[in-house]
């Protein structure tokens, strides 16, 4: 089987004394690729030559709402330098967080809406993080023309789902789907196409019950595999090839990449 790890954070200081090990555990077990967004301008360069010493990990670049107070309006034209300079193969971590306490929503909106139109103009997908405001992020991704991507770790209302799969985009689970708790994120899992479903583990955090209170890590990603193909009452062998597929269509990487 060949997976696709959509979401990994592979570049953040936990990974440093064993990256390399993981990698080679993911290859073993057939995670070929492992996209990795950026969440600050600060740490694109670190990330860039993680990315660059294995080539199954694959940099995404952008300013994640939930470090907003480090963000500057400058580091929006740095976006830009950085995507014609290297070309990465989505523009995120970008989004709305709502639940977060002081942060100032209307910033938070100004940074997002700047960086889907850089997005758009680059021809480029958006990795989403989204809480307590997905119908926001809708209006956003309708006015702004973008028109594909992933909506990372989605945890909102089946209907909501559905327009975001209209505007051509997938929808990310992770370690939550591995929790017998997760009555939600399981019936959204059963409900959904699977054409509109690809993994993701968003290592270090939202680790997998088999883990609980360690690290995430990429390597976990056969657990919610086997996850979705339990929630689904689907072969694992079958959920491998189309998550997979659906992955692969977001990030533009064809079948001799794979």
């Amino acid at each position: 089987m060949i997976l696709i790890d959509t979401h990994c954070h592979l570049d953040f200081p936990a990974f440093d004394p064993d990256r390399n090990a993981i990698l080679q555990r993911c290859r073993a077990a057939g995670i070929t690729k492992i996209v990795v967004p950026g969440v600050t301008q600060n740490g694109w360069d670190s990330l860039l030559a993680i990315c660059e010493q294995a080539p199954q990990l694959f940099p995404a670049f952008g300013l994640h709402p939930m470090f907003l107070h480090e963000h500057i309006p400058e580091h929006l034209v740095l976006l830009e330098e950085q995507i014609n300079l290297r070309r990465p193969v989505a523009i995120g971590e970008i989004g709305l967080d709502f639940m977060l306490k002081d942060s100032d929503k209307k910033l938070q909106k100004d940074y997002f809406t700047r960086q889907l139109d850089i997005a758009k103009n680059a021809q480029l997908p958006v990795l989403l993080h989204v809480r307590k405001a997905h119908d926001e992020v809708l209006l956003s991704l309708k006015n702004s023309g973008v028109r594909s991507g992933i909506t990372h770790a989605f945890n909102g209302s089946l209907q909501q789902a559905n327009k975001y799969i209209e505007l051509g985009f997938k929808l990310g689970f992770g370690g939550t789907l591995t929790y017998q708790g997760s009555k939600k994120i399981h019936a959204l899992a059963r409900a959904l196409p699977v054409e509109s479903i690809v993994l993701e583990t968003d290592a270090p955090d939202m680790v997998v019950a088999a883990h609980h209170g360690e690290r995430n890590s990429p390597e976990y990603l056969n657990l919610i595999l086997a996850s979705l193909a339990a929630v689904r009452g689907e072969s694992v062998e079958m959920l491998a090839q189309q998550t997979t597929t659906n992955a692969a269509a977001i990030f533009n990487f064809n079948e001799t990449m794979l």
